[in-house]
């Protein structure tokens, strides 16, 4: 499938880089969500420098790859949108052609997202899960599919050759994009290599513990990031992961990112949990370090504490947890 990008600018809203805070509210009464809802995800990838126009749009992604059975694939749909698009088009996916349509058709960022989720979640089980022949056919169309079966699959020699062919059949003087892998690969890193678990050592989860234990009781700050001023959420997690050898970064989103997705039954002590909703302008607005048992630690508006993740407040902001890097 050719790509042909044509000038329907979005006007995305930057959101600006502000540390985390929460009001928090006790609400009574049950509204927690399915396990399967939480965490996840992942696949063998995390997200590299996936820009903020498209990462506004994750839970839409996040809904629509649920609902094609994909959704462990996410960061690679994510970041196949960084390559289609950078979030500068109305048509996100670039998914007007999947339907027959003109380049950029779709003027409604959600519909591409769905479109495109479904016409990748297609290329997949084609492709017999193989990734990379997915992505490249997801450029290419779903005739390079059985195009690299019948030569061993996918390479990028294949790629080129399909290329070649179909420009020459098309009269074209060029025929998609034979390297497309490798450019959606560039915003992804392999989950399996970069991350040093925290429970890998239960001695670095110890250490955070117990010096993030010495300040219960005191109240939230904001901005807050040592022992001299408070904590904030994020700041809390960043001080006390220090002390034990773990550098993380300083806002809650950003912690995320450079953390590796966990199912919710698969989480341990020493994970941190993520949430959003707890205020406005961010994707990610809170985290606690996670302590087993339904439980967390964190910095919020009722100041340094144990909170229940099992229902109430927490557990309907909670998005998912995140195993941290070194």
């Amino acid at each position: 499938m050719k790509k042909i990008f044509l000038v329907f600018l979005l006007s995305p809203v930057i959101c600006l880089m502000i540390m985390c805070t929460v009001v928090v509210m006790i609400m009574s009464g049950d509204h927690e969500i399915e396990n399967d809802k939480i965490g996840g995800g992942d696949g063998d990838y995390i997200t590299n420098s996936i820009s903020l126009e498209v990462e506004r749009f994750r839970t839409v992604f996040e809904k629509y790859a649920r609902q094609e059975g994909v959704y462990n694939q996410l960061n690679v749909i994510m970041a196949l949108t960084m390559q289609e698009s950078g979030g500068r088009y109305l048509d996100i996916m670039q998914s007007s052609e999947s339907i027959g349509l003109p380049p950029n058709s779709i003027t409604d960022p959600e519909l591409s997202i769905k479109i495109g989720v479904k016409y990748f979640a297609s290329m997949l089980k084609q492709a017999d899960y193989d990734v990379h022949l997915a992505l490249q056919s997801y450029n290419f169309g779903n005739r390079f599919i059985g195009y690299a079966k019948e030569r061993g699959g996918y390479s990028k020699k294949v790629a080129q050759s399909f290329s070649s062919m179909m420009a020459v059949k098309m009269g074209w003087s060029r025929y998609g994009d034979p390297d497309y892998v490798d450019h959606v690969m560039r915003y992804l890193k392999s989950s399996n290599h970069t991350f040093k678990l925290v429970n890998g050592s239960i001695k670095e989860y110890e250490i955070a513990m117990k010096e993030a234990s010495k300040y219960e009781g005191q109240p939230y700050v904001w901005g807050g990031s040592n022992p001299s001023d408070g904590f904030d959420c994020s700041g809390l997690t960043q001080w006390s992961y220090k002390q034990s050898g773990i550098l993380l970064p300083r806002t809650a989103q950003e912690q995320y990112y450079r953390s590796k997705r966990v199912d919710e039954q698969d989480a341990k002590a020493g994970d941190l949990v993520f949430f959003t909703g707890t205020y406005a302008g961010k994707y990610i607005t809170h985290v606690g370090i996670y302590v087993g048992e339904g439980r967390m630690f964190n910095s919020n508006g009722s100041g340094i504490q144990y909170s229940n993740l099992k229902s109430g407040y927490w557990r309907e902001h909670l998005v998912s947890f995140g195993r941290i890097n070194n």
